[in-house]
């Protein structure tokens, strides 16, 4: 028997898509009015965008769920539940604060071990992508889906953060990757995600994440008829860091190719 019904995950949907609109607001308010930027202690940025944005999607998800904990970006780990809230309030930071419009709001759902839910959106960018277990993934209102592209030889691929793939045996193996296939772009962020599940995409490639930044479109690109693994064709975890997520058949093609690349930490 699952661990949450889908009359409780499409309450849930609608809690995460009001939680989303919430945290927009916030993000477009600072987007338009400038903004102090500190470093956390692991040299990354964070601002009072951020901060505000996960209190304000923290308010709607524990009136949604009660039962459910909250691991958040900013403000930490609740204690350990069946149920867990994974939320990035502002995924993309670094673009936020110089001015480049790639970022996004990142809620997912997660029962047990598995992945059920996610909310992506994207305010600057003009999109909103959804997904819940079983019921299809969406882009503002209309259902999307991946590409049918079958070869290497058609297929567009897209890095985002691999600093630490060029380091291991795994940068070859891009490398040769790269060679094989018709195209490659670095979008990045949620942006590569969105338009793998929609089809201008056909394989993602990165290898230094975390779960909070790729839960929820991890759910998007599997419900619109993709494969999201990590690079070694493993399921995610909370202790995931690593993304190789794409149309099927190239998927399954890449993946032989990328497995088993040591990734230093």
């Amino acid at each position: 028997m699952s661990i949450i019904d889908d009359a409780t995950l499409d309450h849930a949907l609608a809690g995460a898509m009001e939680a989303a609109d919430a945290a927009a607001a916030i993000i477009c308010h600072y987007w338009r009015e400038g903004v102090a930027v500190e470093l956390k202690d692991d040299a990354t940025p964070v601002t009072v965008a951020d901060r505000e944005a996960e209190q304000a999607i923290r308010q709607v998800l524990a009136r949604t769920l009660p039962e459910a904990s909250i691991h958040g970006e900013e403000f930490g780990r609740g204690d350990d539940r069946v149920l867990t809230w994974l939320v990035d309030p502002l995924d993309g930071t670094k673009s936020f604060v110089r001015r480049t419009p790639f970022f996004s709001t990142q809620i997912a759902l997660m029962a047990g071990p598995e992945l059920v839910l996610g909310v992506s959106k994207a305010p600057l960018y003009c999109e909103t992508m959804w997904a819940r277990r079983g019921g299809g993934a969406w882009l503002d209102g209309e259902r999307v889906h991946v590409a049918g592209t079958s070869s290497l030889a058609q297929a567009s691929i897209s890095t985002g953060n691999v600093r630490s793939l060029t380091s291991s045996s795994g940068w070859d193996a891009l490398g040769a990757l790269v060679r094989d296939t018709n195209r490659i772009r670095g979008y990045g962020d949620f942006c590569h995600y969105h338009l793998l599940a929609r089809g201008g995409l056909d394989l993602v490639i990165e290898s230094d994440v975390n779960i909070l930044d790729i839960a929820a479109l991890a759910v998007i690109v599997r419900e619109a008829g993709g494969i999201f693994t990590d690079l070694d064709g493993g399921e995610l975890d909370i202790h995931t860091r690593s993304v190789l997520a794409g149309v099927p058949a190239i998927h399954s093609l890449a993946a032989p190719r990328l497995r088993g690349a040591t990734i230093p930490r």
